[in-house]
C-alpha cells in the first residue's frame, strides 16, 4: 500500500485507518521534532501531490481484503507524511471516503493554510478537524515550526478562529511542548489567551516520545504538563 497505513487504534479515534496524500513528505514546516524526520524540500502552494482515483482505488482494495477491520472502523484519518491541506484533492477524498467506509473522517492538520477561506471550505465535510498550535509567539513558533516563507502566525490564529464559526464538527487542538522552549508559564498563559478566542472542544497537550527531526529535542516533564493542563483549562488533556 502507498497511500494507506493502519489501521491504528488509538485512545483517542479508536480504530483509524490513516491516508496519506502524498508518496513522499510534502509539508510547509520543518517541525524540529517532527517524526518523519526534516522536511526534504519545503513546500510553499497547494497542488495535486498525489490523485484521488488513486487513493480511492487503493482503499476500495484494502476494505475488499479486510472486511472484519472495514467494519469496525472509527475513522478515516487524513494525515500522512506531510501536510493534507495541501493536497488540492482533500475536499473530494472526505466525501468519497464517507460513502465508501460509512466512518467518520479526521483531518489532521498543522492549520498553517486554514487563513485561506478556500481551504478551509475544502474539509468543512469531515467529522473531526485537529489543528495544531504549538506557541502565540511568532519568534517561539519560527523555531519550533519552521515554515515556509509567508506563513505568519497571526494568519494562522484568524484562520483557526474562523474554521470555529464556520465548521460544525469536532475540533481538537494539539499542542506539542518542547522543554526548554514552549513550556514556561509565560508563554503557557499566553497561549491559553489565544485558545479561548479559538474556542476547541478539545485542547490536547503532547512532547516529543518518538525520534524527532532534530537532536537534543526534549521532552517536558510529566509534572510540568499536569502543571500547563490546570492553566489551560478543563478541556485539556495529556495524550
Amino acid at each position: 500500500m502507498k497511500y494507506i497505513y493502519g489501521p491504528i487504534k488509538s485512545r483517542r479515534l479508536g480504530l483509524s485507518l490513516g491516508l496519506s496524500l502524498s508518496l513522499d513528505k510534502r509539508c510547509n514546516l520543518n517541525c524540529i521534532y517532527c517524526q518523519w524526520g526534516r522536511t526534504p524540500s519545503v513546500v510553499s502552494g497547494r497542488g495535486e501531490y498525489a490523485r484521488a482515483d488513486d487513493i480511492i482505488a487503493e482503499l476500495k482494495l484494502w476494505l475488499k481484503n479486510n472486511p472484519q477491520e472495514a467494519k469496525e472502523l472509527s475513522y478515516v484519518t487524513l494525515s500522512g507524511l506531510g501536510e493534507p491541506t495541501l493536497s488540492t484533492c482533500i475536499e473530494e477524498l472526505i466525501v468519497r471516503s464517507k460513502e465508501l467506509t460509512g466512518a467518520k473522517v479526521a483531518v489532521i492538520t498543522n492549520s498553517t493554510l486554514l487563513g485561506d477561506p478556500s481551504v478551509r471550505k475544502s474539509i468543512l465535510g469531515a467529522d473531526l478537524i485537529v489543528p495544531s498550535l504549538d506557541s502565540a509567539d511568532e519568534e517561539v513558533f519560527r523555531q519550533i515550526d519552521r515554515p515556509a516563507a509567508g506563513i505568519r502566525l497571526e494568519d494562522i490564529i484568524d484562520g483557526l478562529i474562523a474554521l470555529r464559526r464556520e465548521f460544525r464538527g469536532q475540533i481538537w487542538l494539539e499542542v506539542m511542548f518542547v522543554s526548554g522552549l514552549n513550556d514556561d508559564i509565560d508563554s503557557v498563559e499566553r497561549l491559553r489567551k489565544v485558545i479561548q478566542r479559538i474556542n476547541p472542544d478539545r485542547i490536547q497537550l503532547n512532547s516529543p516520545v518518538r525520534s524527532t527531526a532534530e537532536k537534543n529535542v526534549l521532552p517536558v516533564e510529566k509534572v510540568k504538563l499536569e502543571t500547563i493542563r490546570s492553566i489551560l483549562g478543563s478541556r485539556a488533556e495529556i495524550i
